[in-house]
């Protein structure tokens, strides 16, 4: 667990998702309430390598950071194996964009894969999903786009440019909403059925 000290200690930046990143402190201050509770202890810190600031809390004597801002994302346990950890190396490689595109489209292809699409093409598979009503015509297009980027990447397509790590986050943002879609909630809904039961 992370303490609130010169230097914070987190495993990744949660923005450029560098590993051991460097994130000196640069400003403190303590806050509380109008009626001097919720008392917090607050520091700012910058990562060295993209510029980003990581905001961290603690309202605890001992220091232990007890709030990061912002979030570092997290891969639901709910995903299926593969492409969990193909969306986990596509946000620990956000820093190398046009592999972590190509590791998010990966991850894409492996949840159709597990819902049973597995004949064809990734082109293929997208449309078919979508006939079928697994996911929605809005779906369709932004896998489609996801697939195309991802394409662009893989045969060094010489007219697409190189993708920033802005890029590679709409890509994993994708593949992220399509894991929530296809078996997060879908999770969700059978452990709250399974709790109203009981």
């Amino acid at each position: 667990m992370a303490t609130l000290s010169e230097q914070l200690e987190l495993n990744r930046c949660p923005h450029c998702n560098v590993d051991t990143p460097n994130l000196p402190k640069m400003w403190a201050a303590n806050t509380t309430t109008h009626d001097e509770k919720n008392k917090r202890i607050w520091k700012v810190y910058k990562c060295t390598r993209c510029g980003g600031i990581v905001t961290a809390a603690s309202s605890r004597n001992d220091h232990f950071v007890t709030e990061i801002y912002p979030y570092t994302t997290q891969v639901d346990e709910s995903i299926p194996d593969t492409a969990r950890e193909y969306l986990k190396q596509a946000l620990d490689s956000i820093h190398a964009p046009a592999g972590a595109i190509m590791l998010a489209a990966s991850s894409v292809d492996s949840m159709l894969k597990t819902k049973k699409y597995i004949k064809g093409d990734l082109y293929s598979r997208i449309k078919k999903a979508a006939t079928d009503h697994l996911i929605t015509e809005e779906m369709e297009k932004w896998a489609h786009q996801v697939r195309l980027d991802a394409n662009d990447q893989r045969h060094a397509d010489e007219k697409a440019d190189l993708p920033e790590q802005e890029d590679a986050r709409k890509t994993i943002e994708f593949a992220l909403a399509l894991g929530e879609f296809l078996f997060v909630l879908p999770s969700k809904v059978s452990r709250g059925l399974e709790e109203t039961e009981a």
